[in-house]
């Protein structure tokens, strides 16, 4: 899918240089900046939704307390 991505001079200038060092394509390099960095944006903007769900009162949540009772791991 194409996809444009505007960056600042010198961000693609950095991108340019590693791309014409290694032999490799910029898109190669964005894709692999994406690929690895995805996770950690999903983690973070997915939690911090759950958060203000739970400080909003619409989330369900549960005791450390009432886990691990429920678990059997205070026996």
């Amino acid at each position: 899918m194409p996809t444009s991505v505007r960056l600042d001079a010198k961000l693609e200038k950095r991108l340019d240089l590693l791309a014409k060092k290694t032999g490799r394509t910029k898109a190669y390099y964005l894709r692999e900046i994406i690929e690895r960095g995805i996770a950690e944006m999903e983690d973070y903007y997915l939690a911090a939704g759950v958060l203000e769900r739970v400080r909003k009162g619409q989330e369900k949540t549960h005791s450390a307390a009432k886990v691990r009772k429920e678990l059997g791991l205070d026996d």
